[in-house]
């Protein structure tokens, strides 16, 4: 149950709720004791009328008093037991909308090495099916909990109180069934913990499946894809089946043992009657009703066992993830203005899932309102120049400073809202077009978006679509072609408006003419901004400021475009080659 105290500060949160939910639920229970007694009563009056020491009206009058009694009894404990149900069971969909949002902002949190590291189906799967184990332990285990409790603690000691020898046969199978709850649970919570875990994997291999759908169609591996979902399908039916195999147990050995009871209150209780030590036949149904009474609630002590143990094995899961703590703090609570000066001081960096040294010992500086591009091969660094800016890393080695401050020791929101990012793999939202240019300024009117799809070159393609700007894209913006998700990301950024701008490659995707379009646009746009754009294309680094080439994570060439085409090197190469076949 360690794993489970997590959720003591939600108890406290609404710990209102759930004594009125005990109050309530005690309330129930009194009110369903009422009837076997009566029941008892009944009997008695027939016995009473049978043996002539009562008429006949007499009879009927107290029959149908006791009959009245029994109604109103069961109707006000059906009551109870409605706001019962309305007042735990809430309480636990509270903690399972405050439980998700806490892993949520934790998600948030964590740095990009942890995406890295864990896959986004068990990320999934940790924040539904897990938390829906959790929530059925805050709400459907306490509330059936909190009535078997309460119907023992009520229960027991009035049928002691009435037949001691009855009551001690009918509840001797007890102690059995604890021992068999005991063995049974530990099963139940390895085998749940089992069920949990593969859940993950079978998320992420549906994930991933969907997302790449398109290169599963292409490549023909439907077969492939198949076979590996029914292999993974056997192997989730197998562990479900090893767990409904124990599960199964439970139901049948609670009533065998509750017909046990049920035999010895009618064999020992017909016993003392016939010795004269209970006064009446009323006693032995009053006893049937009140073993019958402990029936749910006893069968249901497995299920509360399992599902206690289920949300243990799902809650322990959580916390993994909860505990882990992201590498990026923000140290600085006040907020910190940025202008866009841009200093690498003798910085290293080595990504931790691979451990390659991206970066070597690397500076350089950047004024306010430079445009500054990168070039390089594949792998030489480039987009991690633009990654530690925004602070999505800290390096390993070395400092970056930006107006001459620490990065460590800005504020993280100040410094990424001034930040406007257009990532390489431009990622786009299931969402509207107008929305998701949006995204860079939540504020921002319809003329504005339209503004910035223009200065990126995407407007007439936008309206070229039925719905214009209110046109839905599909996941990960599937509906646009490459080039128009990515003038779609730049538009985003360019109604940021921030201080500095990173352009990661983010026009591989669109043609020459349109490349110089969009470049003219961002000259513009960008002018006061600090920009670093990184390509591969010397067309989109000629009016640079200054230009950085990279190879193998350190610098081998800075300078303006004038002179690196007048040195000899990876430039002056790369613009010969592409001269040529611009001109091919």
């Amino acid at each position: 149950m360690k794993e489970l105290k997590h959720l003591n500060k939600y108890f406290r949160k609404y710990w209102f709720k759930l004594f009125l939910g005990i109050i309530i639920t005690i309330i129930a229970r009194v009110f369903q004791l009422v009837m076997p007694s009566y029941v008892k009563n009944s009997i008695e009056v027939v016995e009473k009328y049978m043996g002539g020491l009562i008429t006949e009206p007499e009879a009927r009058s107290l029959l149908l008093e006791y009959i009245l009694i029994i109604i109103g009894a069961a109707l006000l404990s059906g009551f109870f037991t409605f706001l019962m149900r309305q007042t735990i069971i809430n309480v636990s969909r509270y903690i399972e909308y405050d439980l998700k949002n806490e892993v949520f902002d934790h998600y948030q949190l964590l740095n990009l090495n942890f995406y890295k590291r864990n896959r986004t189906g068990d990320l999934m799967n940790r924040i539904s099916e897990d938390i829906n184990q959790v929530r059925l332990y805050a709400g459907p285990a306490i509330m059936y909990g909190m009535q078997t409790l309460t119907l023992f603690v009520c229960l027991i000691p009035l049928m002691f109180i009435k037949a001691p020898t009855i009551a001690f046969y009918a509840l001797l199978p007890l102690p059995i069934l604890s021992v068999l709850i005991y063995k049974i649970s530990k099963i139940i919570h390895k085998r749940s913990t089992r069920v949990q875990e593969f859940l993950s994997t079978l998320s992420t291999f549906a994930q991933e499946t969907f997302s790449g759908i398109s290169v599963i169609k292409a490549y023909t591996l439907e077969p492939k894809i198949n076979a590996e979902g029914s292999t993974l399908a056997i192997e989730g039916k197998n562990r479900s089946m090893d767990l409904a195999k124990v599960d199964a147990w439970f139901f049948p050995l609670m009533i065998l043992l509750i017909g046990i009871s049920n035999i010895f209150v009618i064999y020992i209780g017909g016993k003392e009657y016939i010795n004269g030590n209970i006064e009446s036949i009323g006693t032995i149904a009053e006893f049937i009703l009140y073993v019958n009474m402990l029936t749910w609630p006893v069968a249901i002590v497995g299920w509360l066992t399992s599902l206690v143990q289920r949300a243990e094995a799902s809650q322990k899961r959580i916390n993994e993830f909860l505990k882990e703590q992201p590498d990026i703090k923000n140290e600085v609570l006040e907020p910190t203005p940025i202008k866009g000066e841009i200093t690498f001081d003798k910085v290293t960096f080595t990504y931790e899932d691979t451990n390659i040294t991206a970066l070597k010992d690397i500076s350089f500086h950047i004024e306010t309102g430079q445009t500054v591009a990168i070039l390089g091969k594949t792998g030489s660094g480039k987009s991690t120049i633009l990654d530690l800016v925004a602070r999505l890393y800290d390096v390993s080695a070395g400092e970056i400073r930006i107006d001459e401050t620490p990065v460590k020791k800005l504020n993280l929101e100040s410094l990424r809202s001034a930040v406007g990012a257009v990532p390489q793999d431009a990622f786009l939202f299931s969402d509207s077009i107008s929305n998701n240019i949006r995204f860079g300024k939540e504020t921002a009117s319809q003329e504005e978006i339209i503004e910035v799809a223009k200065k990126a070159v995407v407007h007439e393609n936008i309206m070229g679509f039925s719905k214009k700007y209110d046109t839905v894209l599909g996941e990960r913006g599937i509906t646009l072609s490459g080039g128009q998700k990515q003038r779609v990301s730049i538009a985003r950024a360019l109604l940021k408006n921030p201080d500095i701008y990173l352009f990661d490659d983010c026009l591989s995707a669109v043609d020459t003419e349109t490349e110089e379009a969009i470049l003219n646009n961002l000259k513009k746009a960008s002018r006061n901004r600090t920009t670093l754009i990184v390509s591969h294309r010397v067309s989109s680094a000629k009016n640079a400021d200054k230009i950085i080439v990279l190879e193998a994570g350190k610098i081998i060439q800075e300078g303006t475009h004038d002179e690196l085409v007048n040195q000899e090197g990876y430039y002056k190469e790369l613009y010969t080659h592409q001269l040529s076949e611009k001109e091919n």
